[in-house]
């Protein structure tokens, strides 16, 4: 049994200390007697889940060494005690040495066996609770350097970019390049956001599935789809094998799409460069079930227990050079919850390779699910002005020069005060609001937009960093048609403008 989860016994006269372990051991607790004070402080640096005393053991010398531990304890720890008290004499004095030792249960002597062993039941569940703490505070530490890390690292090619564009002699195709780089580490910064946004969102329930009936290997391809350039990257040899027999699942497409590629992410990340994995798809009369085998590194007992918790990444592994915050799992085991499925993993321990089962359930209509897909983008015209609102120079004057590119015509303001200045004479057909502005937030100046004649029919569109759906209804009753999270997804803007 764990050090931790012992009592230590220490009644320096007499023979009480065997007796009460007698007592404790027959209920299946592990103790251990100590019969000198030092042996007390020793036994509580190993771990412990509780101290029983009698309390002539609580000397002057004994509760300053017992004191000095106590103030050095960790934040998550307050150590319990539990002291056998004479029922006289009941004197100030032996009150204050109660007190000192903080944590403390008494129990008058003599105390009944049933007393002593729920007392001692109680302060273990206690201790336990404590050490889980301990363990969330050290997997939250570890994660918050994980998340300092990732998001610093995109952040360097960025900076560099950005010093490199300053260069007013740099050549087209060097500058192209350039533009790539801070591309693709914006999606992968914006990759991470959306990880922890989501992590949060489905932990509080408060995910919208949009469900309806879908394809099994329409949603296996797609998955496949979203990880072959890790994949590749990798050298890894994917296998997929199909069931013979159709299958439907009810649920949300994206999101099933989702929980399939983050298995499968998972797999490509923790197996060595030009391993195996393999994905199949079988079908019974009640669930479809999805096997994801790799040949990779493999998990330990104790690792294998809490796969799918948040806060446990980066034990299976200490290379983490693939990137990702470790929370992949989290999220799919709270997907498949609300798809009323079921995940397991399994691994018979280091270097044998995982293997993650889905197990969803089979709905019988067979039909194919209708393909989502995007509007195409006409060409903008020439008669639709856009009024860009946002404090931030930088942000707003890249939107407008992608916008006047695209064919519109643009002009900003960087206040809502100089917003409705200009709407009193013009009369823009679109209005991209950044909601925390400084002198008025966005919510109000639209509110004010829609009363005013030449903005009342104006397009609203909401620009902010805040994506809940709570933040979503505050756009919609202030008036807006659309509201897009940072930073904008520029298709998406450009497929709304196109409807104009």
């Amino acid at each position: 049994m764990s050090a931790e989860k012992r009592l230590l016994i220490y009644a320096p006269t007499g023979k009480d200390g065997r007796l009460l372990a007698g007592v404790l051991e027959r209920a299946q607790m592990a103790c251990h007697v100590c019969p000198q004070a030092n042996d007390v402080f020793e036994e509580m640096a190993k771990g412990a889940g509780a101290v029983i005393l009698a309390d002539e053991a609580l000397s002057i010398e004994f509760l300053k060494t017992i004191r000095r531990l106590l103030d050095n304890q960790p934040s998550w720890s307050d150590f319990p005690f539990l002291v056998l008290r004479q029922t006289a004499p009941d004197t100030p004095e032996m009150r204050s040495r109660y007190v000192k030792l903080g944590n403390v249960t008494l129990l008058d002597r003599p105390v009944r066996s049933v007393t002593l062993v729920s007392a001692a039941t109680s302060a273990l569940r206690a201790r336990a609770r404590q050490y889980e703490m301990r363990e969330i505070d050290r997997r939250k530490d570890e994660f918050l350097a994980m998340l300092a890390h990732e998001l610093r690292n995109p952040l360097a090619p960025i900076s560099a970019a950005s010093r490199l564009l300053s260069i007013p002699t740099l050549d087209r195709e060097k500058i192209k390049h350039t533009s790539d780089i801070i591309s693709r580490q914006v999606r992968h910064m914006t990759g991470l956001i959306d990880d922890l946004l989501d992590v949060s969102r489905v932990s509080r329930g408060l995910v919208r599935l949009d469900q309806g009936i879908q394809d099994a290997w329409q949603i296996v391809a797609s998955a496949v789809e979203q990880v072959r350039p890790l994949m590749d990257a990798r050298q890894h040899q994917l296998t997929v094998r199909d069931s013979p027999v159709s299958a439907s699942i009810f649920g949300d497409q994206k999101r099933l799409v989702q929980i399939i590629a983050n298995i499968l992410n998972n797999a490509a990340k923790y197996t060595p460069v030009g391993g195996h994995i393999a994905l199949t798809v079988d079908v019974d009369d009640a669930n479809v079930v999805f096997t994801v085998r790799d040949d990779g590194i493999g998990m330990e007992p104790e690792v294998l227990e809490r796969v799918f918790n948040m806060f446990a990444q980066g034990e299976r592994s200490s290379d983490r050079t693939q990137g990702g915050l470790g929370i992949g799992l989290a999220i799919v085991k709270s997907l498949v919850h609300l798809h009323s499925g079921k995940i397991t993993a399994h691994s018979d321990g280091l270097g044998t390779g995982s293997t993650f089962t889905l197990t969803l359930p089979r709905v019988a209509d067979q039909h194919r699910a209708v393909e989502n897909t995007l509007p195409e983008v006409q060409s903008a015209s020439a008669s639709h002005s856009i009024l860009i609102v946002d404090d931030n120079v930088d942000a707003a004057v890249t939107l407008g020069n992608i916008l006047e590119i695209s064919g519109y015509d643009v002009s900003i303001e960087h206040s809502a005060k100089a917003a409705l200045e200009r709407v009193a004479d013009t009369a823009p057909s679109v209005c991209l609001l950044d909601i925390g502005l400084p002198d008025m937030d966005g919510i109000n100046l639209a509110r004010q937009l829609r009363n005013r004649p030449n903005t009342a029919s104006s397009l609203m569109i909401a620009i902010t960093g805040y994506g809940q759906n709570s933040d979503r209804q505050k756009s919609l009753h202030a008036g807006f048609d659309h509201h897009l999270v940072k930073p904008v997804d520029l298709p998406q803007l450009l497929s709304i403008l196109s409807s104009l």
